[in-house]
């Protein structure tokens, strides 16, 4: 049983992977180096909000995690970015730089998009762009830019909807996402690193030169485009490939801290050591751009409640503030967390959570979870399950599915205080409890 006291409570949850800004640390190869992530509302964040309360700034977490699956029918033709549309204000970002000499861009990443694109020069007209406060990338500054052209595989990669042939035969691309944002543009090639000195750089680098775009995430004019880490083969993650050794891995510090989370690529991302347990994972052909693995079971103290789903019928998503599960094993899981904990079922949660309880005194005994993915048996802490509101309000970090039946996401703050690799060449995701604020 793990105890919770109020000393506890969502403002330390903050740390979700889902709202960083990334900055390259240290680089020692091209096949190895690592990025810091600054979490959305740290005051090192260009989103930095101070006249928000930090119990503001978890709902507004919250509810951007929520955007990013809730789907309407008329963008089922988008197989590719659809189940994972970026938040309304934006979930984590990165710096890169691009073009030769580089040009920095603040762009949002997303682990649920494979495109990598930027607001270009020109406009197709003067609303076709939404505002930024830098200025627009102009390819006609960078010599190392070019056009990709209609017959070339890179253009044959987009799904056949996405894509047309415009003048002089260069590709041009259609890129839509579940929460009404777009981008149109040309698909192109040029140097992209991750510091302003050029030290970790990868030429002809494919992405997406935007002349007409619409987004939901850009309030503060920081954001100037969208960088797609899925698994589909434009992502920036698979265009580093074989420089990275398809690897990379992320260790996420519990908010409140002075410490940053680190995602890292190439030979630094692999995880070893007493405590690492590997799940298969498998790429879905009809949807590549998702991490998928396989849930057996979840154990709440002595219960254990199986999975009703198919193989390989979660996804993991660093976007995605909560774990969303299948409904009928939501409801098990309540219903075992109730038998086992001396709480009272709320019947109205506050939003945006689907299962709050009260409990007397200044804390309360709460059973254990244990995540049972195949070959890998993860033990989560009670603050990775749980938080405390309020005085003497418990609420769980879990959500139904009741969008999208038979989708079920592990979400970052399940995965706070692990290392997660991906090797995306040995098809496989493991985890290692750690203690990130000692990342290097």
């Amino acid at each position: 049983m793990h105890t919770l006291s109020l000393l506890f409570s969502f403002f330390a949850l903050l740390s979700s992977l889902s709202n960083f800004i990334t900055v390259v640390e240290a680089t020692r190869t091209q096949r190895s180096f690592t990025v810091d992530l600054i979490h959305h509302d740290s005051p090192h964040s260009p989103f930095y909000d101070s006249s928000l309360t930090s119990s503001e700034n978890f709902k507004r977490a919250a509810l951007r995690s929520i955007a990013r699956y809730s789907l309407s029918e008329n963008n089922n033709q988008f197989p590719e970015s659809v189940v994972f549309p970026n938040g309304a204000v934006g979930d984590y970002l990165m710096k890169i730089y691009i073009g030769t000499p580089p040009v920095e861009r603040i762009a949002v990443a997303d682990t649920g998009s494979d495109l990598v694109w930027v607001q270009c020069s020109p406009c197709d007209d003067e609303s076709s762009c939404f505002s930024q406060d830098s200025p627009l990338f102009d390819p006609n500054n960078s010599s190392t830019y070019t056009t990709i052209s209609c017959t070339s595989q890179n253009c044959t990669l987009l799904p056949q909807n996405q894509h047309t042939c415009g003048t002089s035969n260069v590709c041009r691309y259609l890129y839509t996402y579940g929460d009404t944002s777009y981008t149109i543009g040309e698909l192109a090639s040029d140097s992209i690193s991750f510091d302003s000195t050029g030290d970790v750089t990868f030429p002809k680098s494919i992405f997406g030169c935007g002349h007409n775009n619409s987004v939901t995430f850009n309030s503060t004019k920081k954001a100037t485009g969208l960088v797609g880490l899925g698994a589909g083969p434009l992502s920036l993650v698979s265009q580093l490939g074989d420089e990275i050794g398809h690897k990379f891995s992320y260790c996420l510090v519990p908010s409140g801290t002075n410490y940053t989370s680190k995602l890292k690529f190439g030979d630094d991302a692999i995880i070893s050591g007493n405590g690492v347990v590997s799940t298969p994972l498998a790429i879905n052909s009809s949807t590549p751009t998702y991490y998928n693995i396989n849930l057996e079971g979840i154990s709440v103290g002595n219960n254990t409640i199986q999975s009703n789903q198919n193989s390989s019928n979660i996804i993991m998503d660093s976007g995605t503030t909560f774990t969303y599960l299948d409904p009928s094993m939501f409801n098990d899981i309540v219903t075992a967390v109730t038998q086992s904990s001396a709480i009272e079922v709320v019947k109205d949660p506050p939003k945006p959570f689907g299962f709050c309880g009260r409990f007397q005194g200044s804390s309360v005994e709460v059973p254990e979870f244990v995540f049972h993915f195949s070959g890998a048996d993860v033990s989560l802490p009670g603050e990775n399950m749980y938080t405390v509101v309020d005085e003497n309000l418990v609420c769980l970090l879990l959500l139904p599915n009741t969008e999208l039946i038979g989708v079920s996401i592990f979400g970052n703050l399940a995965q706070v205080n692990f290392q997660v690799e991906y090797d995306l060449q040995g098809n496989k995701v493991s985890f290692s409890p750690a203690d990130c604020t000692k990342s290097n």
